[in-house]
Parts: structure tokens; sequence; C-alpha cells
């Protein structure tokens, strides 16, 4: 199932209402739910599964998880966690969520796909976002369990097959093979998926490994090989344009613009953004405040941020910047670029 046009009207309309007519100087775009921090794999280099060891037996309810939507009341959900695959009420929150025509993306790592296909039907408000970082080995070693690739590769084939929408996300760590990344892409092009995200880990002080992680100058040299334009030809990238541009270093922003994604948990949205959390508020309204954003999203403000490259903090912020007027806005829906700006986690 190809991406709907409905989608691109929908955002860039989101997009223009709110910053052209209600002129709001801050406002989520994607809500990023966490319904459950407990996870099927324990990946090296996540932090999710370390920053909340202490409340990791907790999950949302439903009714929780739909407080938190309707808060933040944008036009797309992205649904992560941890495995949301294994949170027994998925299928009853994505139904309810379809049928408001949001459209919803479901984070996961393939190995307990199969059975929410089962209960969740093919819809073009809903997608699959499978976590790839390699081919084979590569993937396996990244998830820390041999055999993942397989499995992840064969539940994405099915999907697609079964006429779900299916994305893929890598995110690049030290060690990542160009040459291995364009196989991947290649073939996921090939099985049909609407495309590939990609996007630089975050150096998490809670992952004891921290040579996994890529300073960001280091990253912008490997972003230079894995995204040449002549190399990625045939391969079809979901991110936008802007965005592929910074990872490449052709681009540089003052600032990121995190709470366009904020994230709730089940402590509540963290505080300021995805991959930060100095603590969690129940007040949305809380993380678009001046007082959040004049002490975080640049170098300068914190030193956390030096080395994020992440597309949860700077894909949308290629958007705001590119919407400099209601003209240039515009051109930006007629282009579809508005519908990648940070549809999922990194």
């Amino acid at each position: 199932m190809a991406r709907p046009k409905e989608l691109a009207f929908k955002v860039g309309w989101y997009l223009f209402y709110n910053k052209f007519i209600k002129r709001r100087k801050r406002f989520p775009l994607v809500t990023m739910l966490e319904p459950l921090e407990a996870c099927n794999l324990a990946c090296e280099g996540c932090g999710r599964i370390r920053e909340y060891e202490s409340v990791i037996h907790r999950q949302l309810t439903v009714e929780e998880c739909l407080q938190a939507v309707d808060e933040a009341d944008t036009p797309v959900v992205s649904i992560a966690g941890g495995e949301p695959t294994i949170w027994p009420h998925l299928p009853e929150l994505v139904e309810t969520l379809v049928a408001r025509k949001k459209f919803v993306y479901v984070c996961t790592n393939g190995l307990t796909m199969g059975k929410m296909m089962r209960e969740i039907p093919p819809s073009k408000y809903f997608a699959w976002v499978v976590h790839l970082d390699g081919t084979g080995e590569r993937h396996d070693v990244a998830v820390s369990r041999k055999g993942v690739y397989q499995i992840a590769m064969k539940m994405a084939e099915k999907a697609v097959q079964s006429g779900y929408r299916v994305c893929s996300n890598t995110t690049l760590f030290s060690g990542s093979d160009a040459d291995d990344l364009h196989e991947l892409w290649e073939k996921t092009t090939e099985m049909g998926f609407e495309g590939a995200m990609v996007t630089a880990g975050y150096d998490y002080e809670t992952v004891p490994n921290q040579q996994l992680f890529l300073k960001k100058q280091q990253a912008i040299d490997i972003f230079k090989d894995v995204l040449d334009p002549e190399k990625t030809k045939k391969i079809r990238l979901y991110n936008n344009p802007l965005y592929l541009q910074f990872l490449r270093g052709e681009r540089s922003y003052k600032s990121c613009t995190a709470w366009t994604n904020p994230t709730y948990t089940i402590m509540g949205w963290r505080n300021p953004c995805y991959p930060l959390a100095d603590g969690h508020t129940q007040d949305l309204g809380e993380l678009m405040s001046d007082d959040v954003w004049d002490k975080y999203g640049s170098p300068e403000k914190d030193p956390r941020c030096a080395n994020c490259m992440m597309h949860c903090g700077f894909e949308s912020t290629t958007i705001f910047e590119a919407m400099s007027s209601p003209r240039a806005a515009a051109k930006l829906v007629r282009s579809g670029a508005v519908v990648k700006s940070g549809i999922t986690a990194g």
C-alpha cells in the first residue's frame, strides 16, 4: 500500500493552520506514545530499558494513551516503547485512532508482529515501522540476538503482501557499513516498503558502551557515504530531502525543534524531549514554554545536545526553517516533504 495522499494534505494543513493562522510559537506535530518500556530484546544502544528499569513492569491503559493523544491533538501518532506489539491493548488503541482518522505508525522489532497482524487490519491510516540496522548478522549484533533479522524481514514481507503500509527505521552507530545499508535499503525498496527512515543514534548516558555512539562530525562523515545521492538512486528513503542534507553536513541549524515530537510514557511527558528526560510532566503545555527551550536544544544551552542529529529533533527543524512564508509553506505541502518530519523515534 502506497503512502496515502491524505497524509500530506492533513499534515500540511495542520502545519499551515497552526503557524500562520493561529500563530502558535510552538506546537506538537507527532504524538509519540510509549505505552510500555518492557521489550523482548535488549539492544546494546537502547536507553529506554535502562532509564525505566525501576518501573519496567508498568504499562499505560488505553484511556491514558487516548488522553495524551487528545491533549496533543496531532494528525500523526507514533507508538513505540519498549516493544509495542507485546502490549496487549495495541489492537484496541490502533482501532480507536484509525477510526478517528489519525495516521498511526507502530515501531516494532518484528518478533511478535505476526500475532498483531491477525488483530490489526490493513488501513491507509496505519503503518508498521520495522527496526532494521543492517542485513543479516549486522542487524543481529545491533539487537544482541541471533536470528532477529530473518524474522523481521519475513514479517515485513508478509505485511507488505497482506496490504499493510510498511517502512523501516535504521539507526547508525559506530561500525555501520554503507555498502551493507545500501544493500538493505535496495532490498526493502524492492519488497515494496514506503521508504527507509534513517537517523544517528543518540549517546544515552545510561548505555554502558559509549564507544557505540558517533560524535557529530563522525556521523556526518559516515552519512556523506551512506546517503550519497549517486549511491541511493535505487533506494526509497522516507526522510525529507532537507533532513538528508543536514545529515550529510550540507545544512546546519542553531537549535532543534524537539517540541514537535513530545513523548508520553508510563511516567508522563518526557521533559524536555525524546532523548533527554530530566523529568516528566502531566502538562504538555510545559514542554512548549520558553522556560524549557531557553535551556535545551543546542550545545550552547546543554552540552548533551552536542552530538544529537536525531530526526525527532531536527527533521521538523528543516521544515520549520523552510516555512519562511505562507507561499514557501504551500510549496512544501505540495512536495509532500512535510509528512516526513519525525514520524518515528530514533
